[in-house]
């Protein structure tokens, strides 16, 4: 317990939205279609256009949108670079929940423009929190984080690439990316904290 406090530290607003994301992605699915799968089907569809209670999910990417932005600018103080990736970053998530993707049921109507600039907001997502993780090995201060930033870039754009490859385990595969990355971002977060005090 006393590991995990440490690690949430001074991070005041995505670790509950982190949570919130958490149960959403693993919950929500037993409340939507029937033919919804956590295993195959991502978080976005939960979200989808004409979709049951897919109101859910898009507050949540909504909620976590603005929490990443909002601990951005809080902690990242004179990193101006940073701080401009990762309002990027959390304005596509919010994005994403404004503009929805298609529903995974044929024959439901849905607006192809929605789902067109779904798509590209949601590989702004992916993209921009790649660059985050990459020019934050540039700030960090010890090694291992500094290759555990490195490592995070990979794992975002390895399993990005594997979500789009294997489409049957593409549910598991984003919400394991989801977690790692949000983790990190908390962790990260905290240590620029850690910083600016010693």
């Amino acid at each position: 317990m006393k590991r995990l406090i440490k690690v949430i530290g001074k991070v005041y607003f995505l670790w509950p939205a982190f949570l919130v994301l958490i149960l959403a992605m693993f919950i929500l699915p037993f409340f939507s279609f029937t033919e919804y799968s956590i295993l195959k089907n991502t978080t976005s569809q939960l979200g989808a256009q004409n979709t049951p209670n897919a109101w859910i999910m898009n507050l949540v990417f909504i909620l976590i949108g603005f929490a990443s932005v909002i601990e951005g600018w809080i902690h990242l103080k004179r990193y101006w670079f940073h701080k401009f990736v990762i309002t990027i970053f959390g304005l596509a998530l919010i994005l994403t929940a404004l503009f929805q993707t298609a529903p995974i049921v044929e024959g439901i109507p849905f607006n192809d423009y929605e789902d067109g600039m779904h798509t590209l907001f949601a590989n702004i997502v992916g993209f921009s929190f790649a660059v985050f993780a990459f020019s934050a090995a540039f700030i960090v201060r010890r090694t291992r984080e500094r290759l555990l930033a490195l490592l995070i870039c990979i794992m975002a754009i390895g399993l990005s690439v594997l979500i789009f490859s294997i489409a049957g385990y593409a549910g598991i595969l984003q919400r394991t990316m989801f977690i790692i990355a949000f983790a990190w971002l908390i962790f990260f977060f905290n240590r620029t904290s850690s910083y600016r005090e010693g």
